[in-house]
């Protein structure tokens, strides 16, 4: 495949976190307790071994990719986007010997975000259409496991969840007025 000497580079960047994030998939799956979040690492797993190959695919064969990396489906599992159980407090350890399945999950959780933060900005670096599309897929992948690992941290009381009042809507909606379509736009 033909590469620019950036984009070979962004890509064995982003090969390298591959690794790393394999690696602790590889163990976080051997460590989990929650037969639920066990499950969907499991479920997620062969799709970041997939995601891996096809940059080795990228870098080292004249024709690139032999397939494309599948993206999947949004999952839903939360009644409420902005209500969640009690939340429990966390503290970090400074002596753990192994991670709890909370620990897991942030961990997990907030290598999802980088990652697809680095496969966001890589892809708009991206000159050929063909990679460039590999790493908006790759970003999809990533949002979308990372809103399900969110979800599950939230039905566990990991994460956070409020819904904005209606005074801090009301303040920022009167922000902005709408803006009318020119009529040589319609």
């Amino acid at each position: 495949m033909q590469l620019t000497t950036h984009e070979a580079m962004d890509i064995h960047e982003l090969t390298m976190s591959c690794v790393n994030s394999i690696t602790n998939m590889g163990y976080f799956m051997n460590h989990i307790q929650d037969p639920e979040f066990k499950a969907m690492l499991q479920r997620h797993f062969p799709l970041h071994l997939k995601d891996y190959n096809n940059k080795v695919e990228y870098l080292s064969l004249p024709e690139g990719a032999k397939s494309p990396l599948p993206v999947p489906d949004i999952q839903q599992t939360l009644q409420s986007y902005t209500q969640a159980n009690t939340t429990t407090p966390v503290t970090p350890r400074t002596d753990a010997q192994d991670f709890n399945d909370r620990e897991i999950a942030t961990a997990y959780l907030l290598t999802l975000k980088r990652a697809g933060r680095e496969y966001a900005w890589a892809a708009m670096e991206m000159g050929n259409p063909e990679v460039r599309s590999f790493l908006e897929d790759a970003f999809r992948m990533c949002s979308h496991q990372a809103h399900e690992v969110w979800q599950w941290m939230v039905k566990k009381g990991y994460y956070p969840v409020e819904p904005a009042t209606a005074s801090t809507l009301q303040t920022l909606g009167a922000l902005y007025q709408p803006v009318k379509q020119p009529a040589m736009m319609m």
